[in-house]
C-alpha cells in the first residue's frame, strides 16, 4: 500500500512538473503562430525597424522593446537599493514594536492593483514630475556632457523616467518582501557571532547576511525585473504611448505591453493584430531570457560557494 501511495505522489508531481513545461510550449507556440505573418512580412526588419504605421501596413518593434527594457532598468535602479534599504531596516534597525506595521504596510502595497499605481501616476505624480522635477532635471542635468542627452526635452511629466520611477513603486514591495523573508532566516547564532567579534550592524547585513541569502536575493530580485518587464497598466497611463525613438529619458515612448493593450481592439487588419502578437511573443522571449540569465547566476553563485 505504501509503495503504490509512493508511486501516485511520484506521478501526480511529475504531471505538475510536466503540465508547466506543456503550457510553455503550447504558450510560445501559439503566439509564434499568431504572429507568423508579421514574421514573414517583415523577417528581421520588424526587430531593428521604427516604424508603427497602421495606415500603411508597416510595423516594427524597436520601440517598444527599446521602452521596455529602459523603463524596466529604471526601475530596478530605484527598486533595488530601496528594496534593500527597506529589508536592512526591517530585520535589523528598527524596533521590535515597529517591524510589524511596516512589514504589513510593504504588504498592502504589493496587494494594490497596478492600474490604481496607473491612475495615481497619472494625476498626481506626472503633473508633480511636470512641474517641479523634470524642468529641474532639464535645466541642471541636460546640460552634463555625456549624459546629458538622457535628460533634455519638455517637461511633459509622462514619459520614460515617470514610467521608470512608478514602476519602481509597484515591484520594491515584492522584492523588499523577498528580501525580509530571506533575511530572517539567517541563523541568528551567526550573525550573534559576528557581533561578538566586534562587528558593526552594516558589516553583519553586508559581510553575513548578504552571502548567506545571495542566492535568494538575485532571485528575488530577477523576479521583480520579471514583472517590470511585462507590467501594462500603470506603465500605459504614465509612459505616452508615442512610436518614437528617443534617447532622452523625458520624452514619451512605448512599451510592449502598453502597446498591446493600446492597440489590440483596434487591429483592423490580420497583419495588425499578427504584428502585436507578435509583440507578445518578443515580450515572451526576453522575460524567458531574463529568467534563463538569472538560473545562470544562481547556478555560478552556488558554484562559487561550493568551492569555498
Amino acid at each position: 500500500m505504501d509503495a503504490r501511495a509512493d508511486r501516485f505522489f511520484r506521478r501526480c508531481v511529475a504531471g505538475a512538473a510536466i503540465f508547466v513545461l506543456v503550457a510553455l510550449a503550447l504558450i510560445g507556440a501559439s503566439m509564434i503562430w499568431g504572429g507568423r505573418a508579421a514574421f514573414e512580412t517583415f523577417g528581421w526588419h520588424f526587430l531593428v525597424s521604427t516604424e508603427w504605421d497602421a495606415v500603411n501596413k508597416d510595423f516594427g518593434a524597436l520601440v517598444p522593446i527599446y521602452g521596455t527594457l529602459v523603463t524596466a532598468a529604471i526601475a530596478m535602479l530605484i527598486a533595488v537599493p530601496v528594496s534593500f534599504g527597506i529589508a536592512f531596516f526591517l530585520t535589523e534597525v528598527a524596533p521590535q514594536w515597529l517591524r510589524t506595521p511596516i512589514a504589513a504596510a510593504v504588504e498592502l502595497l504589493a496587494g494594490v492593483p497596478s492600474i490604481i499605481y496607473g491612475m495615481w501616476g497619472l494625476f498626481v505624480f506626472v503633473p508633480f514630475m511636470a512641474d517641479n522635477a523634470l524642468p529641474w532635471i532639464n535645466d541642471n542635468l541636460g546640460s552634463l556632457p555625456g549624459v546629458g542627452a538622457l535628460f533634455q526635452g519638455p517637461p511633459l511629466g509622462i514619459g520614460m523616467l515617470s514610467a521608470g520611477i512608478v514602476l519602481s513603486i509597484m515591484i520594491i514591495p515584492f522584492i523588499s518582501s523577498i528580501m525580509r523573508d530571506v533575511f530572517l532566516s539567517v541563523p541568528r547564532g551567526l550573525k550573534e557571532s559576528a557581533y561578538a567579534l566586534g562587528a558593526t550592524t552594516f558589516e553583519v547585513v553586508w559581510d553575513v547576511v548578504l552571502p548567506y541569502t545571495r542566492t535568494a536575493v538575485v532571485g528575488g530580485i530577477f523576479l521583480g525585473l520579471g514583472r517590470a518587464l511585462g507590467e501594462t497598466m500603470a506603465v500605459t497611463f504614465v509612459l505616452g504611448n508615442a512610436h518614437q525613438l528617443s534617447a532622452s529619458l523625458l520624452m514619451p515612448g512605448n512599451s510592449i505591453a502598453a502597446t498591446i493593450a493600446n492597440e489590440f481592439t483596434e487591429a483592423d487588419s490580420d497583419l495588425y493584430l499578427s504584428s502585436l502578437i507578435a509583440l507578445g511573443f518578443l515580450l515572451f522571449v526576453v522575460t524567458f531570457v531574463v529568467l534563463l540569465i538569472a538560473r545562470l547566476m544562481l547556478r555560478g553563485v552556488a558554484r562559487k560557494e561550493g568551492q569555498r
